[in-house]
């Protein structure tokens, strides 16, 4: 297991909320920080059962005058445990660390989400930091970083059957839609607008469904945390800008996984929307388990000037641009001059597949793994 760089206060008084996909290293951190401490998983039926026809059970599990962590994992199976959670906390003081793999559930209206009561992180797929040594840059652009694509011996096969394993315990137990054939489709149509904007009535066209289902499907996929909508960078906007945001699955190997592949596809295309999910998963990482509180974004004015992505911040403004190719070319310069003409105080980085750094005036260029590497310290 590697060490995780996310940091959660334990020895505080707060109860916690840990969000993130399945597979991202929730429940292995807890266990490896909170070994003694009760802990209940609610993938476990029978568990799920007893706590599903009665919460109010949940005190029962809990010794007398018990006075460390109380771990309930996966807690979006039984929302109504929130209720009784929020009961013990002041009733009985108990501290509750609580995980998520899908927020569906937990925004229903009328779902109590402890009145703040409990502080929210997250966890993500793993980090350059995290990984050291063992990052590969050719294993996180073909197979993503999910912790088991390190540790099973046939990591491609994990990743085939990652997305099957959420259809199956997340949309088709919890009827999220009747039409799973149609769903597991609009995955791979999605696919394609991996690093783009999403055009809601194209796809709607392609699958031959109406364009609210396909809205719907979208919003399955971030409740479940599969996916990012990366929203237009508009502060003080000086030009007319698009406004649609920019989807993105939320793992490389996730995305490459579900992208169909053909004599058509070139590396460029493919690759290129990878490599911008790897820096997109990397930079959400960072600043989450840093509490930088960036805001992320990116920047497209209407006749197609666009950056990749802007970090706007206490901490400062940062334009990044994503290329894949291994040298750089005045064209690819172009996006953020324009940034800088409208927002002077950003800092300017062209991120390639090169080997050198560089320097082209106010902007300055790394490779892919140099930026990796150095991201925590360009961010502060």
């Amino acid at each position: 297991m590697y060490s995780r760089n996310l940091e959660l206060p334990l020895n505080e008084e707060n109860s916690l909320f840990l969000f993130g996909p399945r597979g991202t290293g929730k429940t292995k951190w807890i266990k490896s920080h909170l070994e003694n401490d009760v802990y209940l998983d609610l993938l476990d039926f029978s568990l799920y059962r007893e706590l599903k026809a009665n919460p109010s059970r949940l005190s029962k599990l809990i010794p007398p005058n018990y006075q460390d962590w109380v771990v309930i994992d996966e807690v979006q199976e039984v929302p109504e445990l929130l209720n009784e959670v929020h009961r013990l906390i002041e009733a009985k003081h108990y501290k509750f660390l609580l995980t998520g793999s899908s927020a569906r559930k937990l925004r229903r209206k009328g779902t109590n989400l402890l009145a703040g009561r409990a502080l929210r992180y997250h966890m993500h797929p793993l980090i350059f930091q995290e990984l050291g040594e063992d990052f590969s840059l050719e294993h996180a652009l073909s197979l993503g970083l999910l912790p088991a694509t390190f540790s099973k011996s046939n990591p491609s096969k994990y990743i085939e059957t990652y997305v099957e394993t959420y259809l199956r315990e997340e949309v088709l137990q919890e009827g999220l839609t009747r039409n799973i054939g149609a769903f597991a489709h609009f995955l791979e149509v999605a696919s394609f607008s991996q690093g783009t904007t999403i055009n809601m009535s194209e796809i709607a066209r392609e699958l031959g469904i109406d364009r609210q289902v396909v809205a719907n499907y979208f919003s399955i996929l971030e409740d479940m945390l599969l996916s990012i909508r990366v929203p237009v960078f508009s502060r003080r906007a000086k030009r007319k800008l698009v406004a649609h945001p920019k989807f993105y699955y939320f793992d490389v190997g996730v995305y490459k996984s579900l992208r169909p592949k053909g004599p058509l596809d070139t590396a460029a295309e493919l690759n290129g929307a990878a490599l911008e999910t790897l820096f997109l998963q990397s930079i959400r990482a960072v600043n989450d388990y840093n509490e930088l509180g960036y805001a992320i974004h990116y920047w497209r004015t209407n006749t197609g000037v666009e950056v990749d992505f802007v970090l706007y911040g206490e901490h400062g403004l940062h334009a990044f641009e994503i290329k894949h190719a291994s040298r750089v070319t005045p064209r690819m310069l172009r996006s953020l001059r324009t940034f800088k003409q409208d927002y002077p105080p950003a800092t300017l980085y062209l991120i390639y597949q090169g080997n050198h750094v560089e320097y082209h005036g106010d902007i300055t260029v790394l490779p892919i793994e140099v930026a990796l590497k150095q991201l925590p310290d360009l961010l502060t």
